[in-house]
């Protein structure tokens, strides 16, 4: 069994692999952000404009389209390590959390967002973009809320 504390140290930087949360299958305007077109517009607002030339004979890759949206794999760069804890009583807020509950194992507080529903499991790596940082000691934390999540 290798535990966080083994890997890695409060204030260390680490990259982030998960599997993001999944939305099934959406439209090219909510997948790809493409802009609505006039309100003048003939049938439909929310088509693409067009699909590309008459040559070549086929639709490029790189046209917007419908599909797939989230449950793709991402990682996220250079996040800090803020504090390694094995008593999750000092972090659970009242009530546990969303979708989780209360933590009752060994667990790691992280600067920043990482991609994934709640209890999706993720894999951590040193840091491969991480430049010049250099951390004299670990980072201190003044205040963690507790405050019950729910109903908010």
């Amino acid at each position: 069994e290798v535990r966080v504390s083994d890997f890695c140290r409060e204030g260390s930087m680490v990259d982030i692999a998960a599997i993001t949360k999944g939305k099934g299958w959406q439209g090219h305007h909510t997948r790809w952000h493409t802009h609505l077109l006039s309100h003048k517009n003939s049938k439909h607002r929310r088509n693409i404009g067009t699909l590309g030339n008459f040559m070549p004979g086929y639709v490029r890759n790189t046209v917007p389209q419908s599909g797939q949206l989230g449950y793709h794999q991402r990682t996220e760069y250079n996040k800090r390590i803020l504090r390694i804890g094995d008593d999750g009583k000092d972090i659970t807020p009242n009530g546990g959390f969303l979708h989780y509950g209360n933590v009752r194992t060994q667990y790691l507080l992280v600067h920043g967002s990482i991609p994934g529903p709640t209890k999706r499991l993720i894999r951590l790596r040193d840091a491969s973009r991480a430049g010049f940082v250099k951390l004299e000691k670990a980072p201190e934390l003044t205040y963690i809320s507790k405050e019950s999540k729910q109903g908010v």
